[in-house]
């Protein structure tokens, strides 16, 4: 009997994540998985991420139940261990002797014979019934090493958010990190009266479809997917409504306004839409250095007011100064691992200074194209300081031609025009800075500050 067509794609993704450094959301959406039943998909996608949400957790079982020291495993033994034994004590839909024979048979269809009997050993050692709560467990935990354990994070991040953000918020942010993260969408268009009428309409069509959707919690424009594949719709086709974070939506909103607008970071391209369409009579330029990311690009041909232009963001190439910059530097993600959870396997603290460099690179040159009186943003979907304040901080020091607006203006302006509707302002700001916390906010984790040249 051959192996289901969820699982063996679960199982190369997983070997690609592991030896390729992939990005396990790309792969999901990538061209050969197209072939696969929107049901198939939905398990592929259910095993891959919940072996990554939980992988140290994982490991640590099957290294009770194992004779052999894990990490000496080959890659596709191991990888159908973690396929299996989350299956067995994470998804009781899933019949015990399904998970076990069909871990079994990936082993041997990938040339691991040898090791059938041991993968077959071990899970029908790990197979008994009755798995304990692990969320109860993140609640229970009483400090940073535990917590780490139970929610299954580097020990080195979670000590990290324990210190700055408090024991609690640290657990509220391991929390959101296993559990699926909402899809958000953003409706495009102006902030008239005819707008609202198109937002009934993007919904009404959006119905039809068998997408259902639920209000936005941090803002007006915001729509929160509950049922439906929202990629299948015209409305989505057509570039009338963006999947993207409520937190990735509230930083594009900072940088509205001016006539010439720069994102010098551009991919995958969603801020720009939301710039472009936001501000219609504007030029907006989306810069993006490599090849595989602008590609992420192309969606915005049907904007006429956008114009892509391959650039590294370190020594931009215009003449001419902006009124309005958005600079959303890559950095570490650790504000996305609800999203990406890779990442917190490969993430090491030596990283953030590497990242810090070239996003203090960015923000200076990005800086020298700003317009008098005009308005930068920049921006990180990372918790981490070294990333952002210190970013900040490093980029202005020994100039006196920018400061650092107060970002609680701009969110009191934001909900005074109805586009933000989430009251509590004050718990969204650090200082003069914007700062959201995955389960703390109903959104992703971002940081942003808002520079204005004199």
């Amino acid at each position: 009997m051959p192996v289901s067509s969820a699982r063996a794609a679960a199982f190369e993704i997983l070997l690609r994540v592991e030896r390729e450094d992939s990005y396990a959301a790309e792969l999901l959406h990538s061209a050969p998985l197209a072939k696969l039943s929107s049901r198939d998909h939905g398990l592929a996608t259910e095993l891959v991420m919940g072996v990554l949400r939980w992988q140290s957790l994982l490991d640590q079982r099957l290294s009770a139940a194992s004779s052999q020291k894990i990490e000496r495993l080959d890659d596709e033994v191991l990888a159908a261990l973690r396929l299996g034994v989350y299956q067995l004590q994470f998804l009781s839909r899933v019949p015990a002797r399904a998970a076990i024979f069909e871990s079994v048979e990936l082993v041997k269809a990938a040339r691991k014979r040898s090791a059938a009997s041991f993968v077959n050993a071990v899970l029908r050692k790990m197979a008994e019934p009755g798995a304990e709560d692990v969320f109860a467990d993140i609640c229970k935990s009483s400090g940073a090493i535990s917590l780490a354990e139970h929610a299954a994070h580097p020990q080195w991040l979670v000590a990290r958010w324990t210190e700055r953000y408090g024991l609690e918020a640290a657990r509220q942010i391991c929390a959101h990190d296993q559990t699926v993260p909402d899809i958000a969408i953003y409706i495009h268009g102006d902030r008239s009266n005819d707008r609202r009428s198109r937002d009934h309409q993007s919904e009404a069509e959006l119905a039809e479809a068998g997408v259902q959707l639920a209000p936005g919690r941090l803002l007006s424009a915001a729509r929160s997917v509950l049922a439906g594949d929202v990629t299948g719709t015209p409305a989505y086709r057509e570039g009338r409504i963006s999947i993207q974070d409520e937190a990735s939506q509230l930083v594009g909103l900072l940088a509205r306004g001016g006539e010439l607008i720069l994102d010098c970071c551009a991919a995958p391209g969603s801020k720009t839409a939301l710039l472009a369409r936001r501000n219609p009579r504007a030029k907006v330029f989306a810069t993006e250095l490599h090849p595989h990311r602008a590609r992420l690009l192309q969606s915005l041909s049907r904007l006429p007011n956008v114009r892509v232009i391959a650039a590294d963001a370190r020594h931009l190439p215009f003449a001419h100064a902006f009124d309005r910059i958005l600079a959303d530097v890559p950095c570490s993600g650790t504000g996305t691992l609800a999203r990406n959870p890779e990442i917190k396997w490969r993430l090491k603290p030596e990283d953030l200074h590497d990242l810090q460099s070239r996003q203090v690179a960015i923000l200076k040159s990005a800086l020298a194209q700003l317009a008098r009186g005009g308005r930068l943003v920049y921006s990180t979907c990372s918790m981490e300081r070294e990333e952002n304040e210190a970013v900040v901080e490093a980029a202005l020091e020994g100039t006196a031609e920018f400061r650092v607006a107060d970002c609680k203006g701009e969110l009191e302006q934001l909900q005074q025009s109805g586009e933000m509707s989430w009251n509590d302002i004050a718990s969204l700001l650090a200082g003069p800075y914007l700062r959201t916390i995955p389960g703390v906010h109903p959104c992703d984790g971002f940081f942003a500050a808002v520079i204005e040249r004199r």
